[in-house]
């Protein structure tokens, strides 16, 4: 054989980082699934929009949201124009929002509110107006979007029947409303996990009790126990407190289904060897829960967790708006909803119904795609 034949049949060298494969852990194979769906991933930049929001609500806002106006109940949403005629007679670009004026509807015997083309009122960006505290730290009077003087106003989604800007008024009930469930599902992840969790465990009579316990609770109709537990609610508590109350009869219900999942994973993890070897190994029945059995399935659990967000969201909403959960001068999306609780105020202003129930349905759905995609990320079976 000659040494070209040699050089021939020799494989060339192949360097060791190549023959080596790429080993991903679990959150990253998780983080690689989730993003292949595509309708969770956009879910979750639109969900932490929402976030965003709620976090630097003043300074997204254009007026103050107690702030009324005798001269524009339920005025009509206010569209924004780019162009406005020039003394030339030509077109020039203005950021600018037209006027509102009042005439007499002779057919409905009643005013209505119509665009005035003579009065312009300028918007900008970063522009002057009431005076806040950003994150509650930073004095600040600077806002996002707005007019430029700050004595005209803007209503960008209506007004209500004191004249409170709606747009404003969604922008800070988002923080509550949002908030709410992920307190609620907090409060939920301990209870359901500590209860379920003891009951898939232990077994037993621990079990027995329980789960008869979780039966009792979902028994009972959702409604008439909302009803019973806000009556409770003394009415001169403050609205912190009485926040902080609605959250935990949210929680009451919520937990039940969690404290299920855990208890089935448990049943089925304690007979495993791993956590035999854990037991011999001398760990308490605490280290072993800590440890290895909750990490072995914490993905599932924040599925479960970010599904049963928009139910908190719902329950809130439904509670506030049947009026036996947050109440004025707190303001949510539910709180929202129950001024248009008749049917005058449907017709005259159908925003107050459109505005606040159009967020509570794109923030539902929002994190109703990213629980599926987590809870699709988070199964080793699919694909």
């Amino acid at each position: 054989m000659t040494a070209t034949q040699t050089d021939i049949a020799q494989p060339e060298p192949v360097e060791e980082a190549e023959r080596m494969p790429v080993l991903l852990g679990p959150w990253a194979m998780m983080w690689r699934k989730f993003r292949r769906h595509r309708v969770a991933y956009f879910s979750l930049w639109f969900v932490g929009f929402i976030y965003v929001m709620a976090l630097f609500g003043e300074f997204i806002t254009t007026t103050d949201i107690n702030e009324t106006n005798r001269r524009a109940p339920f005025a009509p949403p206010m569209g924004i124009s780019l162009l406005v005629e020039g003394t030339d007679g030509g077109r020039e670009f203005l950021l600018h929002a037209k006027g509102l004026k009042l005439e007499l509807d002779k057919v409905e015997r009643r005013r209505t509110f119509v665009a005035d083309p003579d009065k312009i009122i300028p918007v900008g960006f970063f522009v002057k107006g009431y005076e806040y505290d950003l994150l509650g730290l930073i004095p600040m009077n600077r806002h996002f979007f707005g007019p430029v003087n700050p004595r005209d106003r803007v209503y960008l989604l209506g007004a209500d029947r004191l004249g409170r800007d709606i747009f404003s008024r969604i922008v800070m009930g988002t923080r509550i409303s949002m908030s709410i469930g992920l307190v609620g599902v907090a409060v939920s992840l301990v209870i359901g996990v500590a209860l379920g969790g003891m009951s898939g465990y232990y077994g037993g009579w621990i079990d027995n009790v329980i789960q008869r316990l979780i039966e009792f609770i979902r028994s009972i109709p959702t409604i008439p126990l909302w009803m019973g537990l806000a009556a409770a609610i003394p009415l001169g508590w403050p609205p912190l407190r009485t926040y902080f109350v609605v959250t935990v009869i949210v929680s009451m219900i919520g937990w039940t289904s969690l404290a299920r999942e855990v208890r089935g994973k448990f049943l089925s993890l304690r007979r495993e060897d791993f956590i035999t070897a854990a037991r011999l190994d001398g760990l308490s029945d605490w280290e072993v829960i800590r440890k290895h059995m909750v990490p072995s399935f914490s993905s599932h659990i924040i599925a479960s967790l970010t599904l049963a967000v928009p139910l908190m969201i719902l329950a809130e909403t439904s509670l506030s708006f049947l009026g036996i959960g947050l109440q004025p001068p707190i303001v949510s999306w539910g709180t929202l909803l129950k001024e248009a609780q008749n049917v005058r105020t449907i017709i005259q202003a159908p925003w107050l119904l459109i505005a606040p129930g159009s967020m509570i349905v794109m923030a539902v759905l929002a994190l109703n795609f990213l629980g599926d995609g987590l809870r699709d990320a988070a199964d080793p079976t699919s694909h």
